[in-house]
């Protein structure tokens, strides 16, 4: 039950009603109109702006049209204790203890399900994350994005929309043929004792690319390592293997699978990357033409020279993209394109990608592209990942994938574990930087946001475990008939937003509110435990080792609502700690 949208309901209807009666004037459009939470300060349940909406078409003040929609309210809701109104115009509505019973009741029968948007128009997601270079494990730079891409297929699938998570190896281009050549000349060490040319900056130094090496020669007995020529194409196809293995293995300590991994150069020798060129040519999106130097290089190095280009100005981009470069071969842009023309063919609804922090100026480009083959605007939808700075003993740590002295995924769950790696990674926007502070993580207080959310579940266990019943066990209360203090009404309140706050995080791509909620949900509860102390009318447990039924479907209605949203986050609920 999303209150806020059951309220924005009645509201609506009984606008509607008056205006058949005419009483008041209402607009053509009723979408400014919104059922909220209100701010602490006031003694309410609920908040509308109603009143502001219809001031301007009945020629009236906010505050004579709240007065005059007050009774009409009230009157139709025999759930509504209380109506005020509050400057500007905001109508406030408190309700009776009848409606939070009923309310515990949907909670409760609703299991780990309270919070589902059974109203929503069900979708088809592709969200494509991580896609990082097949060059060896993954580093805490593509953590942040990983986890955000989860999340969101997470959270998306929990409103029952059909998600699919896939993972683009870019394994074709000179990055990946530097690559190859780092694990042959790797190999030629371990064969030949030949020194690894560590003075070549192209190549990888990394000790991966040694294990790397150790596997292929195992297990590739027949294979001939004299000459790099002969063997690139087998070699570098190996190579590729055993770093998806690697980054597989990283994903999957991280709680993360995915469902497909495309293959860049099956895209290119598919033709995949003429095919969709072909297709832009045909619509008229693609010319021979010039371009001016980029900002970063000097105009007196640059050669204009004609290029095959996407019209990408007429999308709204600063410039018009190369699909080829001066020796004709298809650039990195290119074989994207030919890549969403390929999710573009598997008709999804939503096309979502997760990116770093450095292709934030990549959006323009793939997303103009993309509306020009679709015919559709909006289709693709990019969420960038902002940079992760670790923090450890007061300094920073620094990171560095080429000379292979950075931070791996494997470092980090080592160094704090799967579930704090995932929990505090999402506790924040994902388009801000984030700041992920060893010493607070390991923390036992409120300052460790994961720790305060597992504790409140845990305390909850130990009521239910005193009491001689498990946490996870069904509760069968035929009669919702309890009268609950200004204390836990707060809590219930808090429980009411879940539905809201999963409606948000959901249009809104936004996963981070989760683990926010979930936290702020905890605090309270938190405090509540600690009244206990000095009100023994606080107290879960009677001295006869018993427990209210008003108690119980109280504690049961928080640990519904944790459960399920760690569940979403991918995190686990310990029953002790």
């Amino acid at each position: 039950m999303n209150i806020f949208d059951l309220y924005l309901e009645k509201i609506l209807k009984v606008v509607k009603q008056a205006n058949k009666d005419k009483l008041i004037e209402v607009p053509e459009n009723l979408k400014g109109i919104n059922v909220d939470i209100p701010p602490p300060q006031f003694n309410c349940d609920i908040s509308t702006n109603v009143a502001m909406v219809l001031a301007k078409p009945n020629k009236k003040s906010p505050i004579d049209v709240a007065n005059q929609l007050v009774s009409l309210i009230k009157n139709d809701d025999t759930e509504i204790e209380d109506i005020s109104i509050a400057k500007p115009g905001f109508i406030n509505i408190k309700f009776k203890n009848s409606f939070w019973n009923n309310f515990l009741k949907e909670v409760i029968s609703s299991g780990n399900n309270f919070g589902v948007n059974k109203k929503i128009t069900k979708k088809k997601f592709l969200i494509e994350f991580v896609s990082a270079n097949p060059t060896g494990p993954l580093h805490v730079g593509h953590c942040r994005g990983a986890i955000l891409g989860d999340v969101l297929s997470n959270l998306l699938l929990f409103n029952n929309h059909t998600v699919s998570k896939e993972y683009y190896v870019n394994d074709y281009g000179n990055q990946i043929l530097h690559f190859s050549k780092s694990v042959y000349f790797r190999i030629r060490e371990i064969l030949k004792k030949e020194a690894f040319p560590k003075d070549n900056a192209d190549l990888y130094p990394g000790d991966y690319i040694i294990d790397i090496a150790k596997n292929i020669i195992k297990n590739n007995k027949d294979l001939n390592f004299d000459n790099f020529e002969k063997i690139s194409s087998k070699l570098t196809s190996l190579s590729v293997q055993e770093s998806l293995k690697l980054i597989k293995f990283n994903l999957k300590n991280l709680g993360i699978v995915h469902d497909k991994f495309i293959s860049e150069t099956d895209i290119v020798n598919n033709n995949e990357v003429e095919k969709t060129i072909n297709k832009l040519k045909k619509n008229n999106f693609v010319y021979e033409g010039k371009i001016k130097a980029p900002e970063s290089e000097k105009s007196s190095k640059w050669t204009e020279r004609n290029q095959l280009l996407f019209k990408s100005t007429d999308f709204g981009d600063d410039k018009d993209r190369a699909l080829q470069k001066a020796d004709k071969s298809w650039t990195y842009f290119a074989s994207d394109v030919a890549y969403h023309n390929n999710k573009i063919d598997r008709k999804y609804d939503v096309l979502i990608n997760i990116l770093g922090a450095d292709h934030a100026g990549y959006i323009k480009r793939i997303t103009s592209v993309v509306e020009a083959i679709s015919g559709k605007k909006n289709l693709l939808i990019c969420k960038v990942s902002q940079l992760v700075k670790l923090i450890k003993d007061g300094k920073p740590f620094k990171m560095s994938k080429r000379k292979g002295d950075y931070i791996t995924v494997e470092d980090l769950i080592e160094e704090v574990g799967k579930d704090a790696t995932r929990f505090i990674m999402l506790n924040r926007s994902s388009d801000v930087e984030l700041d992920f502070d060893f010493t607070k993580v390991k923390e036992k207080s409120r300052d460790n946001p994961l720790y305060y959310v597992q504790y409140c579940y845990a305390r909850i266990s130990s009521v239910f475990r005193n009491v001689g019943k498990k946490i996870d066990d069904e509760i069968n209360i035929k009669d919702y008939n309890f009268n609950y203090t200004n204390e836990e009404l707060k809590i219930l309140k808090k429980i009411s937003e879940w539905p809201l706050c999963i409606e948000i995080a959901s249009s809104k791509l936004e996963p981070h509110r989760l683990p926010v909620y979930l936290y702020e949900l905890a605090s309270e509860f938190h405090s509540y435990w600690n009244m206990g102390k000095d009100d023994e009318s606080k107290r879960f447990i009677t001295p006869d080792k018993k427990i209210a039924d008003d108690k119980l479907v109280f504690i049961k209605s928080v640990s519904n609502v944790i459960k399920s949203g760690m569940k979403i986050l991918n995190v686990e609920t310990p029953e002790k700690m």
